[in-house]
Formats: structure tokens, C-alpha cells, sequence
């Protein structure tokens, strides 16, 4: 049963990291952080989270803001909106794979309530922005009462909707490198319906060539297809110092589907999934590659 109202709780709106951290060592397991609450809401209306204390992040104005450096990279703050991103022309210019992740993501109402942060916090294995950030190298960084760490996205998750955050710990930045010259990246999404859908089989590939068009670097990650975001590390090897072809291209694909570990819902089966990653890893080389001609 769907129950629409809220449960009660104190509500917290810190202007400080360092404040939201005393609240989170305060009231710990009984609080919850919120960026956007596009899922959190929606999960204390379903009883499914019941915390005693909300603690909106939204006030604190070092989590905000979108920072393009030409000679390092761009850094992204954890309360930057999906729509914020897709607006941004620092990332739809240089770092083409995740605005193609944005800009596929949920209805023009969510991206503008939801962020960067949550997406990746939350750690559900459909989270579009996963792959893209995985495939460009991306790191995040957190604070904590410790201090704080910086740490790539690949490595930031656990299982189904757990990361490596602790407790008394928040997602402060995702900082992108700069691309190399002749590369890019492209993230392909499968779904149901055109839009407004989460992802049956999420693919990132991302591919840095030479002069002859032999690929020297390749990264390629897969989202909804296992526990967690997967890097396809077989099908990277496939590809490395070899020519961009689509016979290639087809072979990095079966490799790609080797290592997915999808499970069986009643949005798709486990064999079309695994299928589906061996064509979208495909045409997500061909794609990326075609973006660097």
C-alpha cells in the first residue's frame, strides 16, 4: 500500500559541512541525509525509511556550483542538479558521456529537483551516472568527522543501494580529469520507453586513438547489469592497440557480456540482458569513436 503522507521528524538545515556532520554524529542511524529526495521521499512515504531527522543538505553553498578548469578538469558539487549538468556546455563539449547520461535521465521536473550526489549515493545499479563517470576516470570526494578522502567512482560502491560512505560521512564533489587529445566517450542507455525510464542495460565506452586511428586507451563500463556498476575490463583488452572496426568492436561486446552479472526482474530477463550489453558495447565503441573523427 502507498501511503502519501510523510512520517514525522525533526527537520535539520544546516548552512556548513561541518555543521551537517555534528548532526549526522549527533543523531546517526535515526537521521538521513537529503539532497534532492526524488528517492528518499518517495521511500519515507512508503515506510520503507523512517528516520527521525531529515538533514537538507541544500543550504550549504560549498556542495554547489559547477567548475570547468582547461588544464585540470571539471569539478561537479554533490548538490548540483542533473539539469544543471545537462546545461552545462564545459560538459556536453568535453565530457560527452555523462551529459548523455543526464540528458536521458527521468522527466525535466526530476533532473531539476535531483543530483548529481544523490544519484550516486543512493547506489542502485540502474543509477545512470555510474558508467559515464567510471568510463572518464571520475573521483569523488567526501568529508567526514576524520577528514576527507578522495576516491574513483568505481570504487565508491558495495552492493544494491550501499557505497563505501560511512555513517558520519557526505559526498562533497565529483572531479572529472581533462580528457587527452583524441578521445571520447559516449553512454547508450536501454529502456522500455523513450524516456522517464530507468535503465535495463546502461553502457559507457570511452576511447582515446592515435593519428592512425589504432586505440590506445579504452574504458568501458556497464550499469543495471550486476549489484553494482561493472568495468568490462575483458573488452577494454580487446580493443587496446588495435584498429577501430566494427568487427572489433562486435568482439569487445561479446567480451563485455561475459562479465555482466544481471538478474532476472520483471523488467527483463537475464539472458536479454546480457544479450542487449554485447550490442550496446558494440555500438557505444562505434559511437565514441565516430565522436573522436
Amino acid at each position: 500500500m502507498f501511503i502519501k503522507r510523510l512520517p514525522k521528524f525533526t527537520y535539520h538545515t544546516p548552512a556548513s559541512i561541518s555543521e551537517a556532520l555534528t548532526l549526522l554524529t549527533e543523531y546517526g542511524e535515526k537521521s538521513k541525509v537529503m539532497a534532492g529526495g526524488t528517492d528518499l521521499l518517495v521511500s519515507m512515504k512508503k515506510r520503507e525509511i523512517v528516520p527521525e531527522h531529515l538533514i537538507n543538505l541544500k543550504g550549504i553553498a560549498d556542495l554547489k556550483g559547477v567548475r570547468y578548469d582547461a588544464k585540470e578538469g571539471i569539478r561537479i558539487g554533490a548538490l548540483v542538479t542533473l539539469e544543471e549538468i545537462r546545461r552545462s556546455e564545459e560538459v556536453k563539449d568535453e565530457f560527452c558521456a555523462l551529459w548523455d547520461a543526464v540528458d536521458k535521465m527521468a522527466s525535466p521536473q526530476v533532473r531539476s529537483l535531483g543530483t548529481i550526489g544523490g544519484n550516486l549515493c543512493g547506489a542502485v545499479p540502474s543509477a545512470d551516472t555510474a558508467p559515464p563517470l567510471i568510463a572518464l576516470k571520475a573521483l569523488v570526494k567526501t568529508a567526514g568527522v576524520s577528514g576527507e578522502r578522495s576516491l574513483p567512482v568505481e570504487d565508491f560502491f558495495r552492493g544494491p543501494k550501499e557505497s563505501v560512505l560511512q555513517r558520519n560521512e557526505i559526498l562533497t564533489e565529483v572531479f572529472i580529469p581533462n580528457p587527452p587529445q583524441k578521445s571520447s566517450g559516449v553512454y547508450l542507455k536501454l529502456m522500455r520507453r523513450n524516456a522517464m525510464d530507468l535503465a535495463l542495460v546502461g553502457v559507457a565506452a570511452w576511447l582515446r586513438i592515435d593519428s592512425e586511428g589504432i586505440c590506445r586507451e579504452a574504458r568501458i563500463a556497464l550499469g543495471a547489469v550486476g549489484p553494482t556498476p561493472i568495468r568490462a575490463v575483458g573488452a577494454e583488452k580487446v580493443l587496446i592497440n588495435k584498429k577501430v572496426v566494427e568487427a572489433l568492436a562486435e568482439e569487445a561486446g561479446k567480451a563485455a557480456s561475459v562479465v555482466c552479472r544481471p538478474i532476472s526482474d520483471i523488467r527483463s530477463s537475464l539472458e536479454y540482458r546480457c544479450s542487449m550489453v554485447e550490442v550496446l558495447t558494440k555500438r557505444a565503441v562505434m559511437d565514441a569513436y565516430k565522436r573522436i573523427g
